[in-house]
């Protein structure tokens, strides 16, 4: 499977775990466990609670995903 068959969802972090693990709930209530993409812990690109982010989810498992991106 690749990268291009990932879904892509904006959300809010709702809870962030400890080991690099986000909460992230997107629009009707759906929560998902979040990991950082490697990009972003390469660019050492911080996340915190309440922000804005787009997570990369695929398709046989909705409940986790990948940040992608901050949005803010």
């Amino acid at each position: 499977m690749s990268h291009a068959d990932n879904i892509r969802v904006d959300g809010t972090v709702t809870k962030v775990h400890s080991g690099g693990i986000f909460q992230i709930e997107c629009e009707g209530d759906v929560k998902i466990l979040a990991r950082l993409s490697g990009r972003m812990r390469r660019f050492r690109i911080r996340v915190l609670l309440g922000d804005k982010v787009t997570v990369a989810v695929s398709p046989y498992e909705p409940a986790r995903g990948l940040i992608v991106r901050r949005l803010g």
